[in-house]
């Protein structure tokens, strides 16, 4: 039986188990809002599903979204962002530019507060992104901050820390330097590697200072609970600067991997946001609660990468490439996800000011994808009587699995291929990712830090703390340091293009789709507004009564 025929009887049969018929939202819940709609509950407090437990709540030292979710809601950047992902001023209330775009000054505000009471100074960012670079701090993000001057030899560990670009010149002035002009920096610094960390806290409780009992923040909430694999509290800081303009009171983010058990919870009233939607009950979900299902587009790209350090696919770009043709992915992005994906044959998805790159293959019916697949299969020494054995490891989910296995049927159909599929809890997947010993292949996504394609080009540099496939070219490596160099717009986007052009000739990873977001939200969460970031701050909501 063919896939697409398997995954959608799956779907049918599964679909059929949420139980329950079409009914609007007053029928399922009650008037909301009151009589004018807008009447807030008197209890505010807000239930996030946020997928896996979080690996830490340091800004310098997490990865992931379930942690930068959380710590968008503890920490605020110099740079904010508004409900629709515009820019806006944050710790900053302004800065200026210089004429030759080198030199950034910040003015931070008079307000601005930690949670413990004490003002947030510049001199507290100004620790807190030398720490960032501090290759000590043991980062996966400091890459972020490479357009700082010296910071490529700070990550290093070349030159020490205070020799970073950034100078407080006094208590509300901080000066950021630059290599070379960087049009894409204030949105950059909204990412948790260029926040401000308390320095006493820093100092007196060392690597244990972002637990609940001593973590201190300067966003709009505080960290109030820590329950390991359930729930993290988060409570509202009284003293944030712009606490007035706050509603929300509490919010609790919840661990909960399983998607079906999400989606339950969700229909139970237990959350009011979901972190995503179980595929396999997708369809329905758009026939029973279609006005609670949000899908926006997402800056990001869902992909498997190669582990290029060792056998099979070290040095074996013609076998990267026969599992990447392989693959049919218009029937994984409309049919195993099938949430309004788009099949991505490119690293990049589109971006403002960058031309994507589209290889050849793209244009060619899968027919022929197939034909070469097997070409060039047979070409690296594998056949039917002579089959590749390969391991997929992904991180478990309910979706993850369901395009693994799809994976391994295809390149069984196409070449034979022998998959085996291995799951781990995310803490443990991304530590195998990173050791590169015990990968083959491995499930990933990639989300934009700020909207430039240059967010997605350095995942691939060969010093990249995240470069989880061993990809090593001096030519991409070159490419990448001439863009960083280029003043002139056009000119750096041709060496960006230039250089996945010649990654994707390589292989060491294969794009399958750019994601959307999909959540469910209850109809009394007002405020929520998506956007290509997919940033959702709890101080822009509010829970209207019911």
């Amino acid at each position: 039986m063919r896939l697409i025929t398997l995954l959608a009887t799956g779907a049918v049969v599964l679909g059929a188990c949420g139980g329950g018929a079409p009914a609007d939202t007053a029928a399922r819940h009650g008037p909301v809002g009151g009589e004018s709609g807008k009447a807030l509950a008197a209890a505010q407090i807000l239930r996030r599903g946020n997928g896996t437990e979080p690996q830490s709540l340091d800004p310098h030292r997490a990865e992931g979204v379930p942690s930068s979710n959380i710590l968008r809601d503890l920490f605020e950047g110099l740079v904010a962002e508004a409900p629709n992902g515009e820019l806006i001023p944050g710790a900053a209330e302004s800065w200026k530019i210089s004429e030759d775009g080198l030199t950034y000054s910040f003015t931070l505000r008079p307000d601005g507060r930690w949670s413990n009471g004490d003002p947030v100074t510049a001199g507290d960012f100004e620790f807190g992104l030398r720490r960032s670079a501090d290759p000590e701090t043991l980062s996966r993000y400091s890459s972020v901050l490479a357009p700082i001057r010296n910071a490529r030899a700070v990550i290093a560990g070349d030159m020490p820390p205070e020799a970073l670009g950034v100078e407080a010149l006094d208590e509300r002035t901080l000066v950021i330097r630059l290599e070379t002009p960087t049009p894409y920096l204030l949105g950059l610094l909204t990412h948790s590697t260029c926040y401000a960390v308390h320095p006493d806290t820093v100092a007196a409780h060392g690597a244990n200072w972002s637990r609940a009992e001593t973590h201190v923040g300067n966003g709009a909430y505080r960290l109030k609970e820590w329950v390991v694999q359930s729930h993290i509290h988060l409570s509202r800081n009284p003293h944030y600067w712009d606490d007035a303009s706050t509603t929300i009171d509490d919010v609790r983010y919840y661990a909960i991997e399983n998607q079906d058990a999400e989606l339950n919870r969700y229909r139970a009233d237990e959350l009011d946001i979901t972190s995503t939607i179980p595929q396999k009950q997708l369809r329905w979900i758009r026939e029973n609660l279609a006005d609670e299902f949000r899908v926006t587009p997402y800056l990001g790209t869902y992909y498997f990468g190669f582990n290029v350090t060792k056998p099979p696919f070290a040095g074996q770009p013609g076998l990267r490439r026969a599992f990447s043709l392989a693959v049919d992915r218009d029937i994984i992005a409309n049919v195993v996800s099938g949430a309004g994906e788009i099949a991505a044959y490119s690293w990049v998805p589109p971006v403002r000011g960058y031309q994507q790159q589209v290889p050849e293959e793209a244009r060619w019916t899968q027919e022929r994808r197939e034909a070469e697949a097997r070409r060039l299969y047979a070409e690296a020494g594998y056949s039917s009587g002579n089959p590749l054995k390969v391991e997929v490891l992904y991180n478990t989910s309910d979706n993850h699995k369901r395009i693994a296995i799809a994976l391994a049927f295809m390149w069984k159909q196409v070449l034979g291929v022998e998959a085996s599929l291995a799951n781990q809890e995310w803490k443990v997947f991304l530590e195998t990712r990173k050791r590169k010993e015990e990968t083959q292949i491995y499930r990933a996504g990639w989300i934009g830090d700020y909207e430039d394609a240059y967010t997605f080009a350095q995942l691939l540099e060969s010093t990249n703390e995240q470069n989880d496939f061993g990809y090593d070219s001096p030519r991409y490596d070159a490419l990448l340091a001439a863009a960083s160099a280029e003043p002139d717009i056009a000119r750096r986007a041709e060496h960006l293009q230039e250089a996945e052009r010649m990654m994707l000739a390589d292989q060491p990873l294969m794009p399958l789709y750019f994601y959307v977001t999909k959540r469910m939200v209850k109809p009394w969460v007002q405020g929520y507004e998506g956007n290509i970031m997919d940033h959702i701050y709890t101080r822009h909501l509010r829970i209207l009564e019911r």
